[in-house]
Parts: C-alpha cells; sequence; structure tokens
C-alpha cells in the first residue's frame, strides 16, 4: 500500500477526514482536482451544529443529541435517511470538541440567533462567520498533523478489485496519472450541484437556479458508487439560498429576515412566510416577477453587520439601499409607493400582534419593521444538492449485500439529512454537520480498521 488512506476532495469533509485517520495512528493524503481546497466548506458560513457541547451548558442552554434530532426531523419530515439523523446528532458536540480540543480550530458558540430549524442556539463558527476561515484552521491542522493535500491532482477511477476498493488512478494535466493505493479510500468531493445533467436526473426542482456552490461539485463520486451498487436515498433534496445579493454574489444574512425582515416582489407585494427558511423560500422566490427585494430597517442592518463579516462586507460594498421613509424606500426598490405602503402595513400588524398575518408567519424577531428602512436586491440560489448514496454509522458505503469493502462517503456525497426532495428540510448547519461529521466517522474507522 502506498499509504493507509486516499480522501478524494479537500473541502471539510476530506480535511476532517484526514485529521481523523491521523489521529488513530494512520497515513493519509488528501486529493483536490481544483486549484485550491476549500470545497462548498469554504463558500459556507462555518456553522457546525453541536447539541450539548460544553459551550451550550456554560451559557445555560439546554440541549441534547435526542433535542437535536427531533428538531431537524421536524424541519426535513420523513425522508429516507432517517438513523443517519440521530448519528449525527449524537456525534455533532463531540465533533465541535474534538476540532477545538484537538485540532486547535476556532469555532465559537452563536448564541444571537437560532437560524432556521433550531429550538436553541447550537451553531458554532468561527468568529468571521465565514467558511474560509474554518477551511484556514483545518488546513493549518493537516499541516501539523503531516497530511499531504495535493491540489490539480483529479481522481479519474477508483481502483476495484475482487469488489473491494484498493486505491485510486489520478490523471490530470499538472498531475499526470498514477495509482495510489490505500487501505481504505473516503470520498469527500461533494454532490452533483454543477453537473446539470445530474440535477435534471435527480434533482429537478433545482433546475434553472443559479448554482454558486463549489464548480468542483461535478457528482463523479456519487457516479463511481452507483456504479458499485450503491443506493441512492433523499435523491431530491438540495440546499438553496432565497436571497443572494444581485449583483455582488453574498448571501443577505437570513438573520435580517429572523430579526423582522421580509422578502417583496417586483410589484412590492410579500411573496410569502419567510419563516420556513432561506433553503424553504426558494421555490417561493422561483416563481415571482423579479426584481426581489429583502426588506428590513437600519437597526436590523446595524446589528446583523456588527456580528457577521460577509454581511458587514456587503454594506460597505454598497450592497444594501437606505431609505429614510416608505416614499424613499419605494423609490429605492422600483416598486409602486401604495402597493409597498399596504404590503408594510400588513406585515407591521401581524409583527405587533394586532392581526394575524395573511401568509401564516409567526415569528417576527424585533417586532415592526421602523424608518428608516434597508434593502437588499436579491435572487434564489442553489448552494449544493442532499441526495446522496447511503452509509452506515460509520459512513462506510451501502450496497445491496451491506458495506462495500473499502470505501466511505461523507458530505455531499452521502445521503444528506433534509428531506427526501426539495430545499424546505434543510436546516441552518447540516451540510457542515454532514460533512464534517461523516469525515471524522469515516476516518477514525479507516483507521482502526487497517489490515
Amino acid at each position: 500500500m502506498d499509504v493507509d488512506v486516499v480522501v478524494v476532495g479537500a473541502g471539510g469533509a476530506g480535511l476532517a477526514a484526514a485529521l481523523a485517520a491521523t489521529d488513530g495512528g494512520a497515513t493519509a493524503v488528501v486529493l483536490e482536482k481544483e486549484d485550491r481546497p476549500g470545497g462548498n466548506t469554504a463558500a459556507s458560513t462555518g456553522s457546525v451544529p453541536g447539541a450539548g457541547s460544553r459551550w451550550q451548558t456554560e451559557a445555560g442552554i439546554d440541549d441534547s443529541a435526542e433535542r437535536l434530532a427531533t428538531d431537524l426531523l421536524r424541519q426535513s419530515g420523513p425522508h429516507e435517511a432517517e438513523d443517519l439523523v440521530r448519528i449525527l446528532a449524537t456525534a455533532s458536540a463531540p465533533l465541535v470538541e474534538w476540532l477545538v480540543d484537538t485540532h486547535r480550530i476556532d469555532l465559537r458558540l452563536i448564541t444571537d440567533y437560532k437560524h432556521v430549524g433550531h429550538s436553541v442556539p447550537r451553531l458554532h463558527a468561527p468568529p468571521s462567520r465565514k467558511g474560509h476561515a474554518l477551511i484556514a484552521d483545518l488546513l493549518r491542522a493537516a499541516k501539523a498533523a503531516d497530511v499531504e493535500v495535493l491540489t490539480h491532482s483529479p481522481v479519474e477511477r477508483l481502483i476495484v478489485e475482487d469488489g473491494t476498493v484498493r486505491g485510486v488512478v489520478v490523471s490530470g494535466p499538472r498531475s499526470g496519472t498514477y495509482e495510489l493505493r490505500s487501505h481504505a479510500v473516503v470520498l469527500a468531493a461533494n454532490g452533483f450541484g454543477a453537473d446539470p445533467a445530474m440535477i435534471a436526473r435527480f434533482a429537478p426542482q433545482a433546475r434553472g437556479l443559479e448554482y454558486l456552490g463549489a464548480q468542483g461539485s461535478t457528482g463523479e463520486a456519487v457516479r463511481w458508487l452507483l456504479d458499485l451498487g450503491a443506493t441512492m436515498a433523499n435523491s431530491s433534496a438540495f440546499q438553496g439560498y432565497a436571497a443572494v445579493a444581485n449583483p455582488h454574489g453574498s448571501i443577505t444574512s437570513w438573520t435580517t429576515v429572523e430579526h423582522g425582515g421580509i422578502l417583496v416582489d417586483a410589484r412590492g407585494a410579500r411573496i410569502g412566510d419567510e419563516s420556513i427558511g432561506y433553503s424553504g423560500f426558494v421555490s417561493e422566490v422561483s416563481r415571482v416577477p423579479g426584481p426581489v427585494h429583502v426588506l428590513f430597517d437600519t437597526r436590523i442592518r446595524d446589528s446583523v453587520a456588527a456580528h457577521e463579516e460577509e454581511f458587514a462586507d456587503l454594506v460597505a460594498a454598497g450592497g444594501v439601499k437606505e431609505a429614510a421613509d416608505l416614499p424613499a424606500l419605494a423609490t429605492a426598490i422600483g416598486v409602486d409607493v401604495n402597493e409597498l405602503t399596504r404590503t408594510l402595513e400588513t406585515a407591521y400588524a401581524a409583527a405587533a400582534g394586532s392581526a394575524p398575518d395573511p401568509t401564516g408567519r409567526r415569528e417576527w424577531g424585533w417586532g415592526p419593521l421602523q424608518p428608516p428602512y434597508a434593502a437588499v436586491r436579491a435572487i434564489p440560489a442553489l448552494f449544493h444538492t442532499q441526495g446522496g448514496v447511503q452509509v452506515d454509522a460509520h459512513a462506510r458505503v451501502l450496497g445491496a449485500a451491506g458495506p462495500i469493502p473499502g470505501v466511505y462517503a461523507t458530505g455531499g456525497v452521502a445521503a444528506g439529512v433534509s428531506g427526501r426532495d426539495g430545499g424546505a428540510g434543510y436546516s441552518s448547519g447540516n451540510g457542515l454537520l454532514a460533512a464534517l461529521g461523516l469525515g471524522m466517522l469515516a476516518g477514525r474507522h479507516a483507521a482502526a480498521s487497517r489490515a
């Protein structure tokens, strides 16, 4: 064998798998086909759920793996990987504590919001709330653990002998072509968001959405495993984002909505119940005439900018318009002032509790919006797919007769925990919980299973 564990993909899942493998005494190499590591983790907010972490205890937050599992299933509804929900919920607090304590990854409990799908604050994120910071910490930890991370190293295929995965074939213009043999292969190459044909086949609800995830998420790892007899689960599920600032390309923090903001269409009318979450609301935004705007007020703008670096950058770049009153707001976003006035008056009454909301929204954060107002022009987008192959409690890929020897799936390669189809079942942090959590479980098991 050339190495104990080969990891395909240098995002959060792959780096976590390599760290867990080396913790167990194995040698590990990470192969990344793009010119830099990061994957979808780099494009995220770096937020990882940790139910029952010691930081929650210090903050007086009562939480548990059981509560997290209940919350995730409430958001997702019934689906084909419910056992994985409980596995990941149980692993969530140990995952965060392992990253911080063993590898000095800078994650801190977020207490200023709960975010979509969670009944208590349990997301842990870098201080900047940027995935790039999480990747930087993971790369530093990988270097300290003598994990070699090779970019420009696309994997062409798996080496399979007698039904067992024995390594990979790397082939690229800069890497050349060579075999790398191993005791185990961890596939951490994300899903198929950048492959229109696979989107059309597996997740047709996401067709037509602008894709803003990692361009390397082209689905080859999923295809390799299907060829080996693996089974897809929750194949049509995905994580979208209803409010990507246009043309700036960064997300309009959904905290603005949770604090009381609303989304309006090209007429200035409400689109629907925003409290279903940024992923679930994609389908609502996609069906209305644009441009769409997120409306909030300057209290919310300033608070969110003080806590979230990406949103502060959007403000600094001029992506958040300010308006002193309703007529100025209508002019700023290009809608009829009378229509916008009716919209905001109805939302005001619902947020104040003096009348029911026509869309059914019940949670209004800070209450009615107050002038001066703020607005962001936005579009819906696809960030990553949530359908993947079935795995067991160790992230081993399952075939018809049980685990396929020698291969593991993590993150977007594995079945997600966000429902059977569409984006409405996604809870904040589901992507990184599956990526880092399954990466940790896969790396540990691969190290322990060396022959």
